[in-house]
Parts: C-alpha cells; sequence; structure tokens
C-alpha cells in the first residue's frame, strides 16, 4: 500500500520546516511517495500554463475578492533561497547550481530515497483560479499539459535569481498530482468555474495529462511517470465528476477526508475574516473534521430545510469510499486522508464533553484561527474523548474544543483501509507532525 504525504512550500518560513527535517524525524524512511504543494497556472500565450520563477504574494489567501486573487508564486522558496537545514549527501549548492530551496532538497531526497515517489501538485485551495477555463477545450488542455510537463517532468526551469535553465529540474518529480478544487464550483471564490462542462472537462483534462506523460514515457525509454489527483470527500463534489472515467487515466487519487466540519462554522454574528466577510452558521456546532462514520445524532445529519439526510452528513471517510467505489473508482486506487492538524472552537458549553454545541468563536491557532497542528495539540490542556460510533477523536478542557486524530484513532483507520482493500493513506501535511514523527510513523504501519 501506499504512504505518502504533502510537504507544504511555504512550511518553510514561519512554521521552519524543511524537507532536511522529513529525513531526520523518521517520516521519509516510511513513505512512498510526497506531494510537493503547490504549483500554480496562469493565464499566458491566449490560454493557461504552468508557471515557475515567479515570486508574489498570494492576496487571495486572506482576500478572496482582491484583483489579483489566485495569481501568487513562491519561487524563491521552490528554487532561490537556500535551505536552513539541507539532506545530507545531495550535490553542494554555489553560485553557479542551477538548484536551491526545496527543489535542490527534493533533489537530495530523490538520492537518498530513490523509491520514493515525487510529485508536482498543482492548484490547491488558493491556486485552483483557472483550472475550469484551462480545461475547456481541447487545444487548451494541450497547452496546460504540454507547459506543466516542461517545467516540472522535462525540468526546464524559467531563469530566476541566477538559478533555473534547460534540463535544471529533469529527473527529480515522477509525476504530477492535480488539486482541482473544484470541478462545478465550492472553491474559492475567485475561481472560474463552468457548472454545465467541468465534470466532463475534468476527465478530459486528466485524459490529456495521460496521453503527454505516456508520450513522454515512451520518449524516455519507458520510465514511469504518475498520474493522481486530489479528491474531495464530499457527496455534492464526487457527483461533480466521472470517476469511472477518470480512474482509466489516474494511478491513484488522494481523498482529502478531513476538514469536515472547522471554525469557518462559527457562530459568531460579530466575527469577520480577513476579507471583511462573515460566513455564520447560526445552526453549527461543534463536530468531527475527520471522522470514520457518520452519527445520525450529530447536528448535521439532517437538513432543516427538508427534514433529510443533509450533504454535510455525508462528509465522513466511510461514505466517501462507498460513494466513489458505488461510482465505478477501484477501491484500490483510494488513498485515505489524514490530517496532521486539528479543527476546533471556542466559547463552548461544558456539556457532552463539548461535543455537538454551540459555540462563540473558532479556537486560537498559531498561524490561523480554528487550526492547529498536531505537534501544539498533543500537548494543549484537556482530556482526549473518542467517539464510539464516528471513530474520531477530540480534546476538551471545559471551554475549547479540538477534533484531531491521535495514533489510536490513526490504527482505527488503518483497520478500515484493510477491510476495505484501499490503495493506502496520505496526510496533510509533514510540518504538522512532531518532531519524532508520531503521526507518520502511525500511519505507515498500513503498509504490511
Amino acid at each position: 500500500r501506499e504512504v505518502g504525504s504533502y510537504f507544504a512550500q511555504w512550511g518553510v518560513y514561519g512554521r521552519g520546516f524543511e524537507l532536511a527535517d522529513m529525513v531526520s524525524n523518521g517520516s521519509a524512511a516510511k513513505m512512498t511517495y510526497l506531494n510537493y504543494a503547490f504549483g500554480n497556472i496562469y493565464p499566458k500565450n491566449g490560454g493557461y500554463e504552468c508557471g515557475a520563477g515567479i515570486d508574489k504574494l498570494e492576496s487571495g489567501a486572506t482576500t478572496p475578492k482582491a484583483p489579483d486573487a489566485g495569481s501568487g508564486g513562491d519561487a524563491w522558496a521552490d528554487y532561490g533561497r537556500t535551505a536552513t537545514r539541507q539532506i545530507a549527501g545531495g550535490t553542494p549548492i554555489t553560485w553557479e547550481s542551477p538548484l536551491a530551496g526545496n527543489f535542490h532538497e527534493l533533489q537530495s531526497l530523490k538520492k537518498m530515497y530513490p523509491n520514493m515517489k515525487i510529485f508536482i501538485s498543482l492548484g490547491g485551495w488558493t491556486w485552483s483560479k483557472w483550472f475550469s477555463n484551462a480545461a475547456k477545450t481541447d487545444a487548451l488542455r494541450k497547452q496546460l499539459v504540454a507547459s506543466c510537463l516542461n517545467i516540472y517532468i522535462k525540468g526546464n526551469l524559467p531563469a530566476y535569481s541566477g538559478r533555473g535553465g534547460a534540463g535544471a529540474l529533469a529527473n527529480v518529480f515522477d509525476g504530477v498530482d492535480i488539486d482541482w478544487e473544484f470541478p462545478g464550483g465550492g472553491g474559492q471564490e475567485y475561481n472560474t468555474v463552468d457548472k454545465a462542462n467541468d465534470k466532463r472537462n475534468f476527465t478530459l483534462l486528466m485524459a490529456e495529462f495521460r496521453a503527454q506523460l505516456d508520450a513522454l514515457s515512451k520518449a524516455n525509454g519507458n520510465k514511469k511517470y504518475y498520474l493522481t489527483a486530489a479528491m474531495s470527500a464530499g457527496k455534492d463534489k464526487i457527483e461533480h465528476t466521472e470517476p469511472a472515467e477518470y480512474s482509466k487515466y489516474l494511478d491513484f487519487i488522494n481523498l482529502m477526508t478531513y476538514a469536515f466540519h472547522g471554525g469557518w462554522e462559527y457562530t459568531s454574528s460579530t466575527f469577520q475574516d480577513a476579507a471583511g466577510e462573515n460566513h455564520a452558521n447560526p445552526a453549527a456546532k461543534t463536530d468531527f473534521h475527520s471522522n470514520l462514520y457518520v452519527d445520525p445524532n450529530s447536528p448535521n445529519y439532517l437538513d432543516p430545510k427538508t427534514g433529510q439526510r443533509g450533504v454535510a452528513s455525508y462528509y465522513n471517510i466511510d461514505d466517501s469510499v462507498k460513494n466513489l467505489v458505488g461510482a465505478g473508482f477501484p477501491a484500490n486506487k483510494i488513498i485515505v486522508g489524514v490530517p496532521f492538524y486539528g479543527r476546533g472552537w471556542s466559547g463552548v458549553p461544558n456539556v457532552n464533553n463539548g461535543l455537538y454545541q454551540q459555540a462563540t468563536t473558532p479556537a486560537r491557532g498559531t498561524y490561523e484561527a480554528g487550526i492547529e497542528d498536531y505537534k501544539v495539540l498533543k500537548n494543549a490542556p484537556g482530556t482526549i474523548y473518542v467517539d464510539a460510533t464516528t471513530k474520531q477523536s477530540w480534546k476538551f478542557d471545559g471551554s475549547t474544543f479540538w477534533s484531531y486524530d491521535t495514533p489510536e484513532v490513526i490504527q482505527t483507520k488503518i483497520d478500515y483501509v484493510k477491510a476495505q482493500n484501499l490503495g493506502g493513506m496520505f496526510s496533510w501535511s509533514l510540518d504538522g507532525d512532531d518532531k519524532d514523527a508520531t503521526l507518520m510513523k502511525a500511519m505507515s504501519k498500513v503498509r504490511p
């Protein structure tokens, strides 16, 4: 089975997490693949193309209505800066080196672990702006795919800060992971969306990536190139895709079985996010963010408008897997996601150990309200509980509620993956684990 994770490009800054840290803490030795998050695409040459060598602060992450939202890039992290801690055995970085930054460290990682597959992840929550437009026609799809493979597979990096050049990134990435969030909508408000055609165009885009990767494979002595995609766990999102069709082109999918509920569902009538907006749901209550099974007693089980089972209730691992398999996606190509972080609320009444209670605000997080890394939560005050129905753990200190995975809960998910003959497990993201890689070591037990 596969054991993977995402490395967040920006984690080298405030979090201070370098690729060398996944080696020193033992994570790398447990993994079969790594997704590097993220690469962006941009309007170019009359269509849309992958880009690199672009340094631009991403405004959309905090201000979705900004005119330039979704157009950021971080070439400095990718191949400009010199890592604070470097992977041993890598090529020394000199003024003439074509690679520095994370790309240089990925190159060193490849030398140390030649069997680890390394993928470039394109898009993500913030950089999925142009996928819909870029997938509209055969010509646009061909243009996008060719540009992405030119940079990340052929390795032709644009010049940046004295780095880059033809072939500079060759033999680092083994494939592409498509993180289009989401076909048919439901992602950032600045994303292009074609509700009528995204469903089919997503499949056609996967087919085009597969075709061009296969052509490169033949040109390179039948070297294997992989294609994966990150897929929402939601029933509503899955129904905006064609699982039986796009599965033909993918090696596997990373099923994003986390962030089912969280602080964005705060109930405060005065709280505003950085964009000056309020998305409060008066009925929102504390709930799980990566539960294995549905709880019919959850306040999110019934749609208050219809009295029938609501869309939100299908955001659980078991229903997600069943919906995909039922739609024709092979079980052995489904990789289940594990969060290395928690979602939380504050101002929670001390009733039912905080579960399913109305809160007043997202919990305080180090980098963002309502979200915190496992390495912090494991030492946070409170008592850990495990729900018998959903199999999800949470911590409650009398007023703050955090839903997150413990090693014991991860083992429950491992048992499920094996019982359902699924393809493995992955996590978001490496920098959330502790210095001993406690969660990765627990998750990797899915392999035998």
